[in-house]
């Protein structure tokens, strides 16, 4: 990976983002995890089984990924490294849910926000809606800006396509509910391991946003110190402690999965419920939190090569 090759990257990803059209990489691997739980179905049935079976599909993916990342030319390199960036995609999400709040259209709201979130959104109000809209620009900003641009700058187009397998391995396999309690433990470990620096590196940018807007940085850092490690996740609460700071709101509390109720940590328990205006806060910080990492990423590639 080249500083052009990754500028020209993410550009890409500013100016097309995802087109629904383009064979996303990430589509091939989720396929490919499918088809690797039929084929190993009839193996399955004990939790050694499970757990064994999980570690060879996770350990096929993320080879099969590392190893797309082989090319050494300079097209492809550019375009499978804008597959792995989702800077204009989370943004645009984001922004679609907030003007129909804004514009008071709730029903609309809690439609367009079904694309981003797992969390049953009906019923939502405008504040609940504003909250799973902030968590999730929050959470997707290391997944899919800082995690993927760390990796890119790190260890090359290869590293970043095995980081976004392992993320897919993680979103389909790695839950904790049957039947994937054994079987996705691998996966879920791995996503844990690759995004422990990403994680912080996200929060710390955060709060880094937060001062370049005027907003409250200090209690970014505050809140992200003590309340970013409240989560199971040694990574989930990072990013969304620092943004719960920074917009003096508070995050986390009860969700509802397929009407099971699941109850999240409180971030920044002291804060005010969510807006529309935080939602809209938070993509301008989010925005911010991808340029400082760009920038970070690039001047790491410089650095790189010059050594």
């Amino acid at each position: 990976m080249t500083p052009a090759r990754l500028a020209l990257a993410y550009t890409l990803d500013l100016v097309a983002g995802d087109p629904e059209w383009f064979p996303h990489p990430v589509r091939f691997f989720g396929g490919l995890i499918r088809a690797g739980e039929r084929l190993l179905g009839s193996f399955r049935g004990t939790p050694f089984r499970d757990t064994v079976s999980g570690a060879a599909l996770t350990g096929a993916v993320v080879a099969i990924a590392w190893a797309s990342g082989r090319t050494r030319t300079a097209a492809t390199q550019v375009v499978l490294a804008w597959t792995t960036l989702a800077t204009r995609c989370l943004l645009d999400e984001a922004r679609s849910v907030v003007r129909a709040l804004e514009a008071g259209n709730l029903a609309v709201a809690r439609a367009r926000l079904r694309r981003i979130v797992g969390r049953d959104t009906a019923g939502l109000d405008e504040s609940e809606i504003a909250r799973a809209v902030i968590e999730t620009l929050a959470e997707s900003a290391c997944d899919g800006i800082v995690a993927p641009l760390f990796w890119l700058s790190t260890g090359g187009l290869s590293a970043a396509m095995a980081y976004k397998a392992v993320n897919t391995l993680d979103s389909m396999i790695g839950h904790r509910e049957p039947p994937y309690r054994h079987f996705g433990s691998v996966a879920a470990r791995l996503d844990d391991a690759v995004n422990l620096v990403p994680a912080r590196l996200t929060a710390l940018a955060v709060v880094a946003a937060a001062r370049l807007h005027g907003g409250e940085a200090l209690r970014a850092w505050e809140v992200w110190r003590r309340d970013g490690a409240r989560h199971a996740s040694p990574n989930a609460g990072q990013s969304e402690a620092a943004m719960a700071g920074a917009l003096d709101v508070r995050l986390g509390g009860l969700n509802f999965y397929d009407r099971h109720p699941q109850d999240a940590p409180l971030l920044g328990a002291e804060g005010r419920p969510p807006t529309a205006g935080d939602a809209r806060a938070a993509m301008r910080i989010v925005a911010t939190v991808s340029g400082l990492a760009f920038g970070a990423a690039l001047l790491s590639v410089f650095w790189r090569r010059r050594g």
